[in-house]
């Protein structure tokens, strides 16, 4: 019985040194609070450097892009002459053809050298003819000549054709590559941009916290005044032999909160560039256009930041401008090959494409803003 006894003595003991108690957490402090949030600011202040360090990477990608663009621009006209030049050169070739033709016809006719003229006649295309002519003492020498400046002529020309087709396709591989480069960046930044817009919901959500506590304290510190104020009431009636005293009313203050919201833009906002932004909605796209019956995006965009309808930048010129993390509406929202004026609210307004209108539209997530700094 004794060691029954004593073994569930040792039972009970196991079972309350098993019985951990868990410390009950305590509310985090003000300054716990606040801590918090300059860490959350600070982490939000290293992705914007990250996220600005992507976007001076893409900006240089952009205007690689446009000059390469350019480059081609240039290759394609080069060729386009080039072949004007080798259409020209057979227009002459068919000329000098025919008139050769109707000599060595004259000259056949007239009888002289009957067997070699029948073989020139008959060789069928330009190079034989030459190759023919060399060994007729009928054709003159200006026939040979000419016939060898054609041959020399296209055969310089196909040579340069072949050569700048060469580069073209060069030039066309590395835009691809270009194009690739700048896709990879786009959704580097698109994803940083999605971290910088989860810290802001994290740093608001740490800011209420901190108000809230402050708040709270502040509540705390008033109620403790109101006490103490009736304690020093009381205990001056006490003092005075329990008359009654009815100056000790307590007066508690009342807080509020003031809150404040996007405006909302319409037709007329008071910001001249927003205002012509809007006075543009529903013109077509036209590529090229800037205004004042159609325009491209660039021409739209240049037109509301100056009033004038005159092309004053490509797409690719805003790369150079200060770009901004916190637009503001009139600034310009810009990615690679595209470009609107800011609103406000994540919305912009651009003129999309060909076939489409001047609109209102989100905010594209590729897209960066700049600041015109005229």
């Amino acid at each position: 019985m004794k060691l029954k006894r004593v073994h569930s003595v040792l039972i009970a003991a196991a079972l309350t040194c098993s019985m951990v108690v868990m410390p009950v957490s305590a509310a985090p402090t003000l300054e716990d609070l606040q801590n918090e949030q300059e860490e959350l600011e600070s982490q939000k202040e290293d992705a914007q450097g990250q996220l600005s360090s992507l976007q001076s990477e893409l900006e240089a990608l952009v205007q690689k892009i446009d000059d390469l663009e350019v480059q081609l621009i240039e290759k394609g006209e080069e060729i386009a002459q080039a072949e004007k030049d080798l259409e020209a050169a057979e227009k002459k070739r068919q000329e000098q053809y025919d008139a050769m033709k109707l000599r060595i016809k004259y000259m056949y006719e007239a009888g002289s050298g009957t067997a070699t003229m029948e073989k020139v006649m008959e060789s069928g295309d330009i190079s034989s003819m030459l190759t023919q002519a060399e060994y007729s003492k009928q054709v003159h020498e200006y026939d040979r000549d000419q016939l060898q400046e054609y041959a020399d002529t296209v055969a310089e020309i196909e040579a340069l054709q072949d050569t700048l087709e060469e580069e073209m396709e060069n030039l066309q591989s590395l835009e691809a590559e270009y194009e690739d480069q700048q896709e990879e960046l786009d959704a580097t930044i698109a994803s940083k941009q999605d971290e910088i817009s989860n810290l802001d919901g994290m740093i608001q959500e740490a800011a209420q916290k901190v108000a809230a506590e402050k708040e709270r304290q502040e509540e705390a510190e008033r109620q403790r005044r109101l006490e103490e104020q009736r304690r020093q009431q009381a205990a001056q009636q006490n003092n005075n032999g329990g008359g009654s005293n009815n100056n000790g009313g307590s007066g508690g203050g009342s807080s509020s909160n003031s809150g404040s919201s996007a405006p909302s833009y319409n037709v007329s906002t008071g910001n001249t560039v927003v205002d012509r932004a809007y006075s543009q909605l529903g013109k077509p796209y036209v590529w090229g256009a800037v205004g004042p019956n159609s325009f491209d995006c660039s021409g739209f965009v240049g037109y509301c930041l100056t009033g004038r309808y005159k092309r004053m930048w490509t797409s690719g010129s805003y790369a150079g401008w200060p770009s901004v993390s916190n637009p503001q509406p009139g600034d310009v929202c810009v990615r690679s090959g595209h470009c609107g004026i800011y609103i406000g609210g994540g919305q912009m307004i651009h003129a999309p494409s060909k076939g489409d209108v001047v609109k209102i539209a989100p905010v594209q997530s590729s897209m960066w803003y700049v600041r015109y700094p005229g």
